[in-house]
């Protein structure tokens, strides 16, 4: 896309001068990205998305053979927007440091990345954690590890009672690579209040990140929406992002998280048209500037969505998960049981018109 073709574009000049800042590599402001949202159709903004993702990253989409850990949907917490936590399926399970190892002991050699999140235990502590994480590297030294949300790191540190910097770098002693982006939900008060008021504060699951990057922990960003926000407040939310990876640029990806609406206190709401999930996809790329990699996350989307986000500004596709997690199956999401091998994951990429590659855990490519 082409500043030329902006112009022969049937759409207002306001919109017109947003595409030609952005693709002069310019910063487009919150009004203007909430603008975007309101008033622009959904062909211009994935051109445009994909013009930004072309400029980055080439017509290259990544993919990694991962696997997932959930320790047990015991939770503290009340998020209403939750299909998950034992308080919602009325099936409590925990599982122990000898099952989950059991789990890693059977992994194939070829999965680069574990990634271990679940519900915040009570019973759970930052040694229990800690101790796990020294056992997976005995037996797995070579796998990345990207564990524990800010939300359940929040919980843990707490508990020990130390200050977040002491109990992050214990967790990178014990082998922590990286920490998922899970927990932001959405950044504004008043939204949290009504949709997980005991949780984790804005403030502090930034603050967790920043700390974590400083001290050479990467991590994700994510995003909760269609619920009951609003375009304001997801540009809202995104900015916070784009300021924090502009002091500490230790995000390697963003993920819009598509709220699914079964089994929860939230199933009145409709969830959002494929339109509207692709139009935060290309929102997110053109305003995440800062951003190397945006990601869709298929196992909420589906296959289909998430192949066709892959022309709104995606070029991460995440991994091939191997039925490993239960996080969005329980919301009611299409794949029940998300699980793509290899050659699966790179058929779809090609079949988007874009090329696959591998990465590791810490976005390198794998020869």
């Amino acid at each position: 896309m082409t500043k030329n073709i902006i112009n022969l574009l049937n759409i207002t000049s306001t919109i017109k001068e947003i595409g030609v800042k952005s693709l002069e590599g310019k910063r487009i402001s919150v009004e203007e990205a909430v603008l975007l949202f309101e008033e622009a159709n959904l062909s211009f903004l994935g051109m445009l998305a994909d013009a930004i993702c072309r400029a980055k990253n080439g017509t290259r989409v990544c993919y990694i053979r991962n696997s997932h850990i959930e320790p047990t949907n015991i939770c503290i917490h009340h998020c209403r927007f939750c299909s998950y936590s034992a308080r919602q399926t009325g099936n409590a399970w925990e599982s122990d440091h000898d099952e989950m190892l059991k789990q890693v002991s059977s992994l194939e050699l070829n999965i680069r990345e574990l990634h271990i999140t679940g519900g915040v235990h009570p019973g759970r502590d930052l040694n229990y954690y800690g101790e796990l994480l020294k056992k997976i590297k005995e037996i797995r030294p070579d796998i990345h590890v990207k564990a524990f949300s800010a939300i359940e790191i929040d919980y843990m540190i707490k508990k020990a009672g130390l200050s977040y910097i002491e109990g992050l770098t214990f967790l990178k002693g014990c082998g922590l690579d990286a920490i998922p982006g899970g927990g932001a939900e959405i950044f504004d008060e008043e939204i949290r209040k009504q949709i997980c008021d005991d949780k984790t504060s804005s403030s502090n699951w930034l603050l967790i990140h920043e700390i974590a990057h400083n001290i050479g922990l990467s991590s994700n960003a994510t995003m909760l929406y269609g619920h009951l926000e609003t375009y304001e407040h997801r540009v809202d939310h995104m900015n916070r992002l784009r300021a924090l990876q502009d002091k500490t640029g230790g995000f390697n990806a963003f993920i819009p998280l598509k709220f699914k609406n079964q089994n929860n206190e939230f199933s009145y709401l409709k969830e959002t048209t494929i339109i509207e999930d692709l139009k935060n996809f290309a929102i997110s790329r053109i305003f995440l500037d800062n951003f190397t990699h945006i990601k869709s996350y298929w196992p909420a989307l589906g296959r289909n969505i998430a192949q066709l986000s892959l022309s709104f500004g995606v070029d991460d596709l995440d991994g091939t998960i191997n039925d490993s997690t239960k996080i969005y199956s329980l919301a009611g999401a299409e794949d029940q049981n998300p699980s793509m091998n290899e050659s699966e994951m790179c058929e779809l990429i090609t079949q988007a018109g874009k090329i696959p590659y591998e990465r590791d855990g810490a976005y390198n490519e794998i020869s």
